[in-house]
């Protein structure tokens, strides 16, 4: 059970962002986002957006650093992945 991060390269609302993501659960993934003050409304699909700041909060509280290409890996594997447009059930 591991939470990932990807770096800071996803620009949107004049910053940028990463992707945190965890490789076994959702539960796993909103307690750790919670427990560095991620509000829930940064969740979506599948992963968090965080905002470049506080990447290293996220590092800091024991999240992997991995590509994003790494991180869309890692959500097919575990299941865990939520593509835009499909229905989630």
């Amino acid at each position: 059970m591991t939470v990932y991060i990807d770096p800071p390269t996803w620009p949107g609302h004049g910053r940028m962002w990463s992707h945190l993501i965890s490789d076994s659960s959702y539960e796993e993934l909103h307690a750790f986002a919670a427990s560095i003050g991620c509000p829930a409304r940064a969740f979506e699909r599948d992963h968090y957006d965080l905002p470049a700041g506080r990447y290293a909060d996220a590092v800091g509280a024991g999240a992997v650093e991995v590509s994003s290409r790494e991180v869309v890996r890692l959500l097919v594997a575990s299941g865990l992945r939520r593509p835009k447009g499909r229905a989630v059930g």
